[in-house]
């Protein structure tokens, strides 16, 4: 089973998801459990004070060091793998998600919030992660972008484990074909709007060509 950590100040937007569709399937399924702690509970002050301001001056303010360093030693186990979710981290990708489904068994991810945290939290975690070039309010939507992508990779999580053999990323710069279901042919008034012939076909070859021939082209769109 792979144990999922996640230190926050809003605890409910991790269980709240986790709670529901695949995530939800395989902690009832017992590959995966998942636990959300809020960092407030390490607070020692009447207002439960996360936060202060930078030294040096500047806008925002600063997740403080003390509640973080004792929420990762209550929390972590000894062989944790302790992540801070963070705009300068390494760019979290398809490849890192099967590393993490296969190396680990137990993922702390600590979620920053406001103008960023105490730079001496690195002396206590393993590794930075961002999920793209853009800035994000907290990181708890980051925690779940990365236990949703590995938690999928888990052996027996998916019903058909085929779906991971064929879908997007699977290898690096891949991009699945188009997928089609009923109805054969969707009208708009005029507009007819159809289901490629290859794929009505039953002709296995010539579908595998039409899809492989597709991924391609769907790499030179994106780029």
């Amino acid at each position: 089973m792979l144990k999922f950590k996640v230190i926050t100040i809003f605890p409910n937007m991790i269980t709240d998801y986790a709670n529901e569709a695949i995530l939800k399937r395989a902690q009832e399924a017992k590959k995966i459990a998942v636990a959300a702690y809020d960092l407030r509970d390490w607070t020692d002050d009447n207002h439960r004070s996360v936060d202060d301001k930078p030294f040096g001056g500047g806008a925002g303010m600063v997740m403080k060091i003390e509640p973080l360093y004792k929420a990762l030693k209550k929390v972590a186990g000894k062989n944790s793998h302790k992540i801070l979710l963070s705009a300068k981290g390494k760019t979290w990708n398809q490849t890192l998600a099967k590393d993490y489904a296969t190396k680990y068994k137990e993922i702390v991810l600590v979620c920053g919030r406001y103008e960023g945290v105490d730079e001496r939290i690195n002396e206590f975690i393993d590794e930075e992660i961002s999920i793209g070039d853009y800035v994000l309010t907290g990181g708890e939507l980051g925690a779940l972008v990365i236990m949703d992508s590995v938690t999928r990779l888990i052996p027996g999580v998916l019903g058909n484990a085929t779906s991971l053999e064929f879908e997007s990323h699977n290898q690096p710069g891949l991009l699945e074909s188009p997928q089609y279901t009923r109805p054969e042919v969707f009208k708009i008034g005029q507009k007819r709007l159809a289901v490629p012939e290859v794929l009505l076909s039953g002709n296995h070859k010539l579908i595998n060509d039409w899809r492989q021939k597709n991924e391609k082209q769907m790499i030179k769109k994106k780029q």
